[in-house]
């Protein structure tokens, strides 16, 4: 057994940073590494997903087995509630992604570990191999260890916006639900907004806290800078320092940036007001996005405004806009049958 035990430890860097640590030198110099390269909620991640692992198997890193890491797959994909299991995937232990996520961080310490020659090689296995083409066009490629299913999220129909929308109770929580909603932004873009990033004029967003640290300008509709300035104009605290748009309106952290811990808890209330079964951040931005390509915006400006650095991520929108889908087939089916009718058989 180690001599030591990991304990996750994390403190805030400025507004913005994080620094993460387990206990351990090699692991905390692991994740300097990360935090150089990598957002805080990364960061965080892998601190987690570290800690977790570490936990289970009881060694100091330099001599953890490929053994190791398969019983830790193992133990992962074990019941956590008796015998319930998940409707999505049937599974009753972790979420294929939650699994996938943490062998992701398993592999990144591993490789670091094995750069700085204190392993020979990664102990992450990466899968059988499969006659099957690789998608570089060599021979063979491999069958992931971990299959994440590809799931579809779920959007919020009409009725279900406008119900949540009314039980928010300050122009805050509405401007960030309606930046979501109407621009498509992700949670972490939303708290990141600075006041110098409101385009009031041009009706447009400078993003400089995207995902992968990547920036964008999105345009948004009026509502929401008119809520935005309502918002600004009456409930945010005077003499606040930071230039932070979103902040805490009452107690004891009154004026500073609000956490993602604080739009959840907000939106976990006005969802039970409202009487939904879900609605989150993640729910909003995809319906935006949805209600986007349903309305005709071409594939390539729904990338832009979701900032998307693949288009292929982007393509899901077409499986989620059931009605553009099904203009789209109506239309070519039509023109088909048509052709079928004026055939020998519809000559008949």
């Amino acid at each position: 057994m180690p001599d030591w035990v990991p304990c996750l430890e994390r403190r805030a860097l400025g507004e913005t940073g994080v620094e993460v640590r387990l206990g351990h030198d090699l692991l905390d110099d692991y994740l300097r590494f990360v935090a150089a390269r990598c957002r805080p909620n990364t960061v965080l991640a892998a601190g987690f997903d570290l800690k977790v692992f570490f936990a289970f198997a009881g060694k100091d890193p330099a001599e953890v087995s490929t053994a190791d890491v398969l019983e830790f797959i193992t133990d992962q994909r074990a019941p956590r509630r008796g015998n319930v299991v998940r409707l999505d995937d049937g599974e009753a232990g972790l979420s294929a992604r939650t699994i996938a996520r943490r062998l992701s961080s398993l592999s990144g310490l591993f490789g670091y570990l094995t750069a700085r020659g204190v392993v020979t090689a990664s102990l992450v296995p990466s899968g059988p191999v499969t006659r099957r083409p690789a998608a570089g066009g060599g021979r063979r490629g491999r069958v992931p260890l971990i299959r994440t299913p590809r799931t579809l999220p779920r959007v919020l129909p009409p009725h279900e916006v406008i119900a949540l929308l009314s039980a928010l109770r300050t122009a805050r929580d509405q401007a960030m639900v309606q930046a979501m909603l109407l621009g498509g932004l992700r949670r972490c873009e939303v708290l990141g907004l600075r006041l110098r990033d409101v385009q009031l004029a041009d009706k447009r967003l400078f993003i400089a806290e995207g995902k992968g640290g990547h920036e964008r300008i999105v345009p948004v509709a009026g509502r929401f800078f008119a809520t935005l300035t309502g918002y600004l104009e009456h409930e945010r605290p005077a003499g606040t320092a930071t230039e932070s748009v979103f902040v805490v309106l009452k107690g004891p952290g009154r004026g500073r940036p609000l956490t993602a811990a604080g739009v959840d808890e907000i939106l976990r209330g006005a969802r039970r007001r409202a009487g939904l079964g879900q609605a989150t951040c993640h729910m909003l931005r995809h319906t935006c996005l949805t209600r986007l390509r349903e309305a005709g915006m071409a594939l390539e400006a729904v990338q832009a405004q979701a900032g998307h650095r693949s288009i292929e991520s982007t393509r899901i929108y077409l499986h989620l806009a059931d009605r553009w889908l099904a203009g789209e087939y109506h239309r070519a089916i039509d023109a088909l049958e048509d052709e079928l009718a004026g055939g020998p058989a519809g000559g008949r």
